[in-house]
């Protein structure tokens, strides 16, 4: 083999390296600056680490409690009112639910909540949202401080709080995430 062989087998095997190794080093270094695609950014505010619920007490209207583990659902989106609520409020529940039909056939993997006391016409319109109370205030924290306004959280099938919404937020976006939740 002459030397002007061997510079080209060195030189064609680096290349091959290079193809191989280039694209590992540029996802080390992009994920160790914290850089992240626009498209996998989430809207709400994500809660690290995700708060489990399963031990929190939360009462159904009927009186009997709610079970995070339900084989019919996959995710719990709680709309949480400020200390009253009035126009604005019951409008962002309807909002919510038309957000939740928008998801199609995934509808029925999203169960919606209210951690209100609505009177039973106001509950009827916004069927098949459920009206409950958070017994040992687990999502206090969350709720708007303003009095028509309406915070919103997502709860994973497993019971572990995982994003939130606060009062304000923008409800494409709201079904973005719930999207992409749902997929996940």
């Amino acid at each position: 083999m002459t030397p002007r062989n061997r510079t080209r087998n060195r030189i064609a095997l680096i290349l091959v390296v290079a193809v191989f190794i280039v694209p590992f080093l540029g996802t080390w270094f992009l994920s160790t600056t914290g850089w992240r695609p626009q498209g996998m950014r989430n809207f709400g505010t994500l809660i690290e680490p995700p708060r489990d619920l399963g031990g929190a007490r939360f009462v159904l209207a009927d009186g009997s409690a709610l079970a995070w583990k339900d084989a019919n659902w996959s995710w719990t989106v709680v709309a949480l009112p400020g200390a009253e609520c009035a126009q604005s409020c019951l409008q962002k529940l309807d909002e919510l639910r038309r957000v939740r039909l928008t998801l199609n056939r995934n509808a029925a993997r999203v169960r919606l909540l209210v951690l209100a006391d609505l009177p039973d016409d106001e509950l009827a319109a916004l069927a098949p949202m459920q009206s409950a109370r958070d017994a040992d205030g687990a999502l206090a924290a969350y709720r708007p401080s303003a009095a028509d306004a309406l915070a919103v959280v997502f709860i994973d099938p497993h019971g572990f709080l995982v994003l939130s919404h606060p009062s304000g937020y923008d409800a494409n976006k709201l079904r973005k995430d719930l999207e992409r939740a749902i997929k996940s």
